[in-house]
C-alpha cells in the first residue's frame, strides 16, 4: 500500500491471566485506506481494536500516529486523538432524534439571552444535519425522529456522520454490517467507500468476507493472536483466488492455491 502511515502500532502484546491474546503484533493502517481486520472467534482482533480504541491497555509494545510515539491509556485519549470506533450497539440514544444524537454532548446554544438559560438552537443543529447528510448522500425519513424508528442501516449511518461531524481522523467499525439486510448492507458499504477524503483512514472488522473483499483496499489477518496475513486486494486479478487465500490464513487450513 503506497503513502504514508497514518497509525501504527509495533509488537503488541495483551495477556488474560494465562491466555495470550495478542502475541508481539505489528499493525499499520496508510493514508487513504479502508483496511479489514479478519480472524476467526478467538483470534484477538476486538482485543486489538479496543487497545487502539483506549479500553484495554497493551502489555507491551507500541503505538505511533503520524510518525510520532504516542499512549493511549482510555477512551477519551483516543478520542483526543481523532479516532471514533463504532461497536455493533452503536451507543446511540434511542430516546433522541438524529441530529439530537450526532451533536449529544455538544449542543449549539444560542447567543445573547438564550446562552444565559442555555436554550438549545434545535433548528440550527437540524439544519447542519441535513447538510450532512446531503453530503454524505445519506437518506433518512425525518431526522426529527427518534433512533429507535429508523433502520439498522439507517442508524449505523447516523453513527457514521457523528464520527466524521467531529472531525475525527480514523473511523473503527466492529461488524457494521452484522444484522442488515442485503440491500442495507450493499447501501452501508457504498457509504464506507464514499468515506475517503472524509476521513483519513478506515478499519472495519468483519466476519462477512464477501463485505470485505467488496470494500477493503487491504486485509491484515488474526489468528490465535498472531498476525498470519496481509493480503493487497486492490489490483487483484482473481477474486476467487484472494478469497481461498483469505479462508486458509483465517483457518490454516492449507489448499492447493495460486496466488491472486
Amino acid at each position: 500500500m503506497e503513502g504514508s502511515k497514518i497509525l501504527e502500532l509495533k509488537g503488541i502484546t495483551k495477556k488474560f491471566g494465562g491466555v495470550v491474546a495478542l502475541d508481539n503484533v505489528d499493525f499499520e493502517l496508510y493514508e487513504n485506506e479502508i483496511l479489514a481486520l479478519v480472524g476467526d472467534n478467538g483470534a484477538g482482533k476486538s482485543t486489538l481494536i479496543k487497545i487502539i480504541s483506549g479500553i484495554y491497555q497493551a502489555d507491551g509494545g507500541e503505538i505511533f500516529l503520524d510518525g510520532n510515539n504516542v499512549e493511549i491509556k482510555n477512551p477519551t485519549d483516543s478520542i483526543e486523538l481523532g479516532i471514533e470506533t463504532i461497536y455493533q450497539e452503536l451507543a446511540l440514544f434511542d430516546n433522541l432524534s438524529a441530529s439530537a444524537n450526532i451533536y449529544a454532548g455538544r449542543e449549539l446554544i444560542f447567543s445573547g439571552a438564550g446562552r444565559l438559560v442555555g436554550l438549545l438552537d434545535q433548528r440550527r443543529m437540524e439544519e447542519d444535519t441535513r447538510i450532512l447528510l446531503n453530503n454524505l448522500n445519506i437518506s433518512l425519513p425525518n431526522i426529527k425522529e427518534d433512533v429507535e424508528k429508523l433502520s439498522g442501516g439507517q442508524r449505523q449511518s447516523v453513527a457514521i456522520s457523528r464520527a466524521i461531524k467531529w472531525g475525527r481522523k480514523i473511523i473503527i467499525m466492529d461488524e457494521p454490517a452484522a444484522a442488515l439486510g442485503v440491500k442495507e448492507s450493499m447501501m452501508l458499504l457504498d457509504l464506507i467507500r464514499s468515506l475517503i477524503g472524509k476521513v483519513r483512514g478506515v478499519i472495519i472488522i468483519s466476519h462477512n468476507i464477501e463485505h470485505v473483499l467488496g470494500v477493503a483496499h487491504r486485509v491484515i489477518v488474526l489468528r490465535r493472536g498472531k498476525r498470519v496475513g496481509d493480503i493487497q486486494v486492490l489490483g487483484c486479478k482473481d477474486p476467487e483466488i484472494l478469497h481461498t487465500n483469505l479462508v486458509m490464513m483465517i483457518t490454516g487450513i492449507k489448499t492447493n492455491s495460486k496466488e491472486a
